[in-house]
């Protein structure tokens, strides 16, 4: 094998399996902050028993999550039922590949970025295989053969629909000032003219709101209503395959924190850092952090609206998904169409 494919491979593999090692790790402790600031909300202690401050707990809960009894319903569509889990899951876990979490590099005499794949449509591949999880739902609820769950996947699919609507229309503001559907190209033009939090800030509360409503979080959790459909689209799983519902819920949180960083937030962007005139690793260190820092803000509001706001109702939510952010998507473009119109961003 020619030995520049081969180093190009073994560079890929390393960097996909880092990512994802670091992306898990991350889902995986998502849920002791859940239950932590949640107890810390509601004036409680939270999980601390397993090991120092409870930093083992999600640890405990794998193991316990893969030792636990599956049981499979014998009224469900088999193939399918066994299916839906990873539909969800694994697109969950693959958007975050475009996603640039810091400057590109100089290492062993090569330029590499850090990002797993830097692809010139990497805003369509994000929306594309976001879409992709509404298959898992609705086929999870279908395949279950339980009325109540295959309520719960027919809400997911009409809220999904509802509200990818006015998402897609509140990136197309980003698209347009930056000219590109590259995040890199999103990322240097906020670092050249300033963050599009500032300049298209109703934009930015659209994305926001669409996003809580995508991920199925309070107050937007219509899909898995407790008190009216038991447990939603996932009542007939248990074990590992309910589990792959649970995590895809955070990798969805973590990848949707992400890119409203990117989009909005300058990415890995901190203002000012050039004028400390630090070595090229060293400032690529405090970027990545920066950048942790601004997704580990966004996952912390997601937890704190979840235990703050009550849910909707079904009618609530559809009328704020059509009737308010539509129209205000629309008017948003035209006044970012107005702003490129200026140069004034």
């Amino acid at each position: 094998m020619d030995p520049d494919i081969a180093r190009v491979l073994v560079e890929s593999a390393v960097k996909i399996a880092l990512f994802f090692f670091i992306l898990l790790t991350v889902v995986a402790y998502m849920t002791l902050v859940e239950r932590r600031v949640s107890a810390w909300i509601q004036d409680r202690q939270g999980p601390n028993r397993v090991g120092p401050l409870g930093l083992l707990q999600p640890l405990a809960d794998g193991i316990k999550f893969l030792f636990k009894e599956e049981v499979t319903p014998p009224h469900v569509y088999r193939p399918v039922y066994l299916l839906a889990p990873m539909l969800i899951f694994v697109p969950a876990l693959v958007t975050f590949s475009v996603i640039p979490i810091g400057p590109a590099l100089e290492l062993f005499g090569q330029r590499v970025r850090l990002q797993i794949a830097d692809v010139d449509n990497g805003v369509l591949v994000i929306l594309a295989f976001a879409s992709m999880g509404v298959y898992g739902i609705a086929l999870a609820g279908w395949s279950s053969s339980n009325k109540y769950s295959l309520m719960g996947a027919l809400r997911s699919s009409a809220q999904l629909i509802s509200y990818e609507l006015a998402m897609g229309l509140s990136i197309v503001g980003v698209l347009m000032a930056a000219g590109s559907l590259r995040l890199n190209d999103i990322v240097q033009h906020q670092i050249e003219h300033g963050w599009n939090l500032i300049w298209q800030l109703p934009g930015f509360l659209i994305f926001l709101t669409a996003a809580f409503a995508e991920t199925n979080r309070l107050p937007f959790d219509l899909p898995e209503a407790e008190t009216e459909l038991v447990a939603g689209y996932h009542t007939e799983y248990s074990g590992m395959r309910f589990s792959m519902f649970y995590m895809a819920e955070y990798a969805n949180m973590v990848t949707a924190s992400a890119l409203a960083v990117t989009l909005y937030c300058g990415g890995y962007h901190v203002p000012g850092l050039h004028l400390l005139r630090l070595p090229e690793p060293a400032a690529a260190l405090v970027q990545v952090l920066a950048f942790g820092l601004k997704v580990g803000f966004f996952l912390f509001l997601y937890v704190w609206v979840r235990w703050t706001l009550p849910r909707f109702r079904y009618d609530q939510l559809m009328n704020l998904g059509w009737k308010v952010l539509l129209p205000v998507a629309v008017l948003h473009i035209l006044w970012v169409s107005f702003l490129v119109l200026m140069n004034w961003t």
